[in-house]
């Protein structure tokens, strides 16, 4: 009887309020580290556009490359426009819940 009070105190110990930060290496470690992976792709993707639009204009580079990175740079603009528009729309969807 003894081991089961020592383990449920071992465990209250270590419990954590909810509005409190997980520690780190936790699940969210991860969740951040993916978006910033995220964050880092699109901005390669529009740095890469901008160095092979300049690239043709100087006349480095092929048309039908600057038209792949071109389409690649829209592309991910276009998602990172949609994602806003998602986090907007769930942010308003908060604000109208009642309290």
């Amino acid at each position: 009887m003894d081991v089961k009070t020592s383990f449920a105190a071992q465990t209250y110990a270590q419990a954590r309020p909810a509005t409190s930060p997980s520690p780190k290496g936790a699940g969210s470690a991860d969740a951040t580290s993916g978006f910033a992976a995220l964050a880092g792709s699109f901005v390669d993707t529009l740095r890469n556009g901008e160095e092979t639009a300049k690239a043709t204009m100087m006349g480095n580079a092929d048309p039908h490359a600057l038209v792949e990175a071109l389409a690649a740079s829209e592309l991910a603009i276009e998602t990172a426009v949609t994602l806003r528009d998602k986090v907007v729309e769930a942010y308003q969807e908060i604000l109208r819940m009642p309290v």
